[in-house]
């Protein structure tokens, strides 16, 4: 009852400061809510986590609130409050019959204003925040940093109205927060500065981009999770597989990450129009086995001709790991990102319900994704349909090393990393009828199998894999005020 009560407060607090507030400021308030059914077979491919130790339930209830409060001064200036009850199953943690978890959480704090007299833009605190994709409807997000949120620091300067540049600092990662653990100081932080400047002219537009990180040598990354896997890491995004190497770690105190990038949109022959993404980057350089680099591109098209329906394509290509541990990684690295082509089933994207995915790495693989899009015969009813294939570009040596220094699942998983040898197809149908303007139900089909290296994976997974083919079916209600 005391959890109840503090979970009463909070919203008290928060519905009272906005009465008072309105008073000499004008208090907008919008969120979402969404109650949702996963009904599961062989997730991650073998109904198992990727290292084998867990069974996933066949069937979870899952439900998320979130509610976003905007304190307008005037046009010019704002701060906004997100809070939220995130991703929790049925029977657990805040939803449990008796003596339930209190997991509201601030999700967004962010100040917003403009300089007086002027279009100049600051946005500083926790906020959404992504480097730029080419286009977001399609691809989702940035591979390198996207569809997520960080505390940043972040200024929009026009320049004219075809030009502007944006800068911006952000902390990833202070693993000690104010104190450090003894009397000497120690590099604990994982700091982001990057500067975009997206051009617009008729039917054309492109953001180059560019980022530099400075990674601390005694932040933890190996113990930060990034996504919904538990043992989906930050390291195994960031670092190389011979990190893990005696004496394990960074070489150097601070070491530097760079990107860059840009992206590019071609709409002058709308209805079809033309997109791209091409990224470079690389870090730990001089480190030998630390270092780490590489290459992702993508390109895609969509034709918006149709009133029943939008036909999309997408290609990607990003390079793979060699054979050899010793000279680093040849994979990009990457901080946090949710790329993934029209909502593909492979790809942890734009899913409209959570664990709705097969968690596909996008760095070290190729594929295409074909859809069929805002398919819509009757009012308020659309479709979505989407294939999706992917092969590896990794040396089946340097993922089978990788889980013998890490141990199995801990760097590369089954089905998230492919080898040369490996592929992975998958279908998704999805479909949402708006029995009101804005409440929607949602039913996610999808089906998905692979093909895996015994030699990498070992029998037990592999075999199990074999068995039978992912499927997955998601049904709710998503409510948007």
């Amino acid at each position: 009852m005391k959890r109840f009560a503090s979970i009463a407060l909070l919203f008290a607090m928060v519905f009272g400061f906005a009465a008072i507030a309105a008073a000499a400021t004008e208090v907008k308030m919008v969120g979402d809510a969404r109650i949702h059914a996963n009904a599961w077979s062989k997730i991650d491919y073998t109904g198992w986590t990727n290292n084998g130790r867990q069974t996933g339930d066949p069937f979870t209830i899952w439900e998320r609130f979130r509610l976003r409060s905007d304190f307008i001064a005037n046009e010019g200036l704002k701060f906004r409050l997100g809070i939220r009850v995130n991703n929790k199953a049925w029977g657990n943690d805040t939803f449990t019959v008796d003596n339930p978890t209190v997991s509201i959480d601030v999700y967004q704090a962010f100040l917003q204003f403009k300089w007086p007299n002027t279009n100049v833009e600051f946005t500083i605190g926790m906020q959404d925040f992504g480097l730029p994709i080419s286009n977001e409807g399609m691809l989702n997000a940035n591979p390198v940093f996207g569809g997520t949120r960080a505390a940043a620091a972040i200024v929009s300067i026009p320049v004219t109205d075809q030009f502007k540049a944006i800068v911006g600092f952000t902390r990833f990662l202070d693993s000690n927060k104010d104190f450090d653990p003894t009397t000497t100081q120690v590099p604990d932080e994982f700091d982001g500065y990057f500067l975009a400047l997206p051009i617009t002219v008729d039917g054309f537009a492109a953001t180059p981009w560019a980022t530099i990180a400075v990674a601390g040598k005694n932040a933890n990354y190996a113990g930060t999770s990034v996504g919904v896997s538990p043992t989906r890491g930050l390291a195994s995004n960031l670092v190389s597989a011979g990190y893990a190497l005696a004496p394990a770690g960074f070489k150097d105190a601070q070491t530097v990450y760079w990107w860059i990038g840009s992206t590019f949109a071609v709409t002058a022959l709308d209805p079809f129009k033309f997109y791209a993404d091409v990224i470079y980057g690389e870090g730990a350089g001089g480190q030998g086995s630390r270092q780490r680099h590489g290459l992702f591109f993508d390109v895609a098209a969509e034709y918006t001709g149709f009133d029943i329906l939008t036909p999309q394509l997408t290609f990607w290509y990003s390079t793979g790991e060699n054979s050899s541990m010793r000279d680093g990684s040849e994979r990009m690295p990457t901080v946090v990102g949710s790329w993934g082509p029209s909502t593909s089933f492979l790809f942890d994207c734009s899913q409209a319900f959570n664990q709705g995915h097969m968690g596909l790495n996008a760095q070290g693989s190729w594929g295409f994704a074909f859809s069929l899009n805002k398919i819509s015969f009757i009012q308020d009813l659309t479709h979505r349909l989407t294939f999706t294939y992917a092969r590896g570009t990794n040396q089946a040596r340097a993922l089978r090393d990788a889980n013998a220094l890490w141990g199995q699942g801990a760097y590369v998983l089954m089905g998230r990393d492919l080898t040369v040898n490996e592929y992975v197809m998958g279908i998704n149908f999805d479909n949402q009828y708006n029995i009101y303007q804005n409440l929607a139900a949602i039913v996610e089909a999808g089906w998905a199998h692979g093909d895996f290296q015994r030699s990498v994976w070992g029998r037990r997974l592999v075999n199990e894999a074999k068995g039978g083919d992912a499927w997955k079916v998601a049904f709710g209600l998503q409510y948007k005020f």
